[in-house]
């Protein structure tokens, strides 16, 4: 980790927000092993690094899709834990009222164009999100986080094409997290990086340690000032690891035991910890404080989203179409 251009302030925002989404995945994974939430969810324990460093290199403008493993990305863009708690708990309080649950948080205020439960499908809507801010002569750039399953889809390469045939202002971040589903990617593809797919179309493609915050910040930062000077797109593979299996209650008999063991010594809250110890040796402190004051942000999100109210069962059908708000607003 390359920490010589940043502050002991930046690292340590950046340890927060990593700290918020590993304590708020393992909650959520706690709460619904009690049969507390509503519906499933996949967490991205050990994937922290990809979404705190991306988010962090964006502007409060920008734009992101995100997986059916969001609960970081959208942590990491601005998303309050209360809310997509009460969220997950299938409360009116929630980003989506309680009716999209932990695949579907969106937030347009955010710029979180939503979490998708459908593998892939949140690379063309950044793609088209890219064309629209073009059209408007905008400055905005769209990132899309996306799996190494994901990235073998035929609509990820369509998506690619087109921008890079349109110099749109995107950034494609495919979090190779080794495994779509219990498939490991190298049975399934016949290259080492997936990045390398990126001269096919004529844009940049480079591999980086998503376990290492510094390293995807400066990355998606560089791509960043690339899509707004019209430059066009980048595709960035962040190669990372989930601890916990693809859905909750995964016995992860696909991974090899010595595999999950070496990836969970390089656990990015650790690197990120050691690498503010080695800039400031008193800083142990801190880090305590941070985790101990995230911790309370978790148990108040908890209590928020217990106490929160259902939704009315006359809201079921309401909020499909953008029609729907509109009429709301009329009302």
């Amino acid at each position: 980790m390359n920490t010589s251009k940043y502050s002991l302030e930046t690292l340590l925002r950046f340890y927060r927000e990593m700290q918020r989404i590993r304590q708020f995945d393992l909650k959520a994974a706690a709460l619904f092993a009690q049969g507390r939430l509503a519906g499933n969810i996949h967490t991205c324990v050990g994937q922290e690094a990809t979404a705190v460093g991306a988010c962090q290199a964006l502007e409060p403008g920008d734009l992101i899709t995100s997986t059916h493993r969001g609960h970081g990305h959208c942590l990491a863009k601005g998303c309050r834990a209360a809310v997509m708690m009460a969220e997950l708990f299938g409360k009116a309080t929630g980003y989506c009222k309680g009716k999209g649950g932990s695949m579907h948080i969106a937030d347009l205020g955010l710029g979180i164009l939503g979490a998708n439960g459908i593998v892939g499908a949140g690379i063309p809507i950044a793609a088209g999100s890219a064309l629209a801010t073009k059209i408007k002569g905008g400055r905005e750039v769209t990132l899309a986080f996306f799996g190494d399953g994901a990235a073998n889809e035929g609509v990820c390469h369509e998506a690619l094409n087109i921008a890079s045939a349109w110099s749109l202002p995107a950034i494609f971040l495919c979090e190779n997290n080794k495994y779509g589903v219990s498939v490991a990617i190298d049975r399934v593809t016949n290259i080492a990086d997936l990045a390398d797919r990126a001269r096919a179309y004529g844009i940049p493609g480079l591999v980086v340690d998503g376990n290492d915050a510094v390293a995807v910040h400066e990355a998606v930062a560089a791509a960043a000032a690339r899509a707004r000077a019209g430059e066009g797109p980048t595709l960035i593979e962040a190669k990372t690891y989930r601890h916990r299996g693809h859905y909750e209650g995964d016995p992860q008999t696909y991974k090899p035991a010595d595999e999950a063991a070496a990836w969970k010594k390089r656990d990015p809250l650790a690197i990120l910890a050691h690498a503010v110890l080695a800039l400031r040796p008193d800083a142990a402190g801190d880090l305590a404080a941070i985790e101990e004051s995230v911790a309370r942000e978790i148990e108040d999100a908890v209590a928020f989203a217990e106490q929160s109210p259902y939704p009315d069962p006359a809201e079921a059908v309401r909020d499909v179409y953008a029609a729907d708000n509109e009429r709301s607003v009329a009302r």
